[in-house]
């Protein structure tokens, strides 16, 4: 019996992005800032911007978006910073939000 009948197939279509691997460049920071400025010219991410470079496809992107990742502790420093608690993770990242959407209006 095959268990992956049973598997969505929303899911299934998703094995392939589960089986890519990350693949990170160490470049001088000059060379990191070129590729990185060189990307936003062209209103795309650094990977996006690379893999052009080498001639790979890439997705459309669905929606923008930026991230951030955050743990515990940082979760506990914002909170303070917006007088909320910790565990009001939806709040923090309104307020986040708000903070990227005032900063580029600088």
């Amino acid at each position: 019996m095959t268990a992956k009948k049973n598997i969505p197939s929303a899911w299934t279509k998703s094995d392939k992005n589960i089986r890519a691997v990350q693949v990170i460049f160490e470049l001088e920071q000059e060379q990191f800032k070129a590729v990185r400025i060189k990307a936003i010219e062209q209103n795309l991410s650094p990977s996006d911007y690379i893999r052009d470079i080498v001639g790979l496809p890439r997705k459309k992107p669905i929606r923008p978006r930026l991230s951030i990742s955050l743990s515990a502790e940082d979760y506990e420093i914002l909170a303070k910073r917006y007088q909320l608690t910790a565990d009001m993770k939806e709040k923090i990242r309104e307020k986040i939000k708000e903070e990227l959407v005032n900063a580029t209006k600088k």
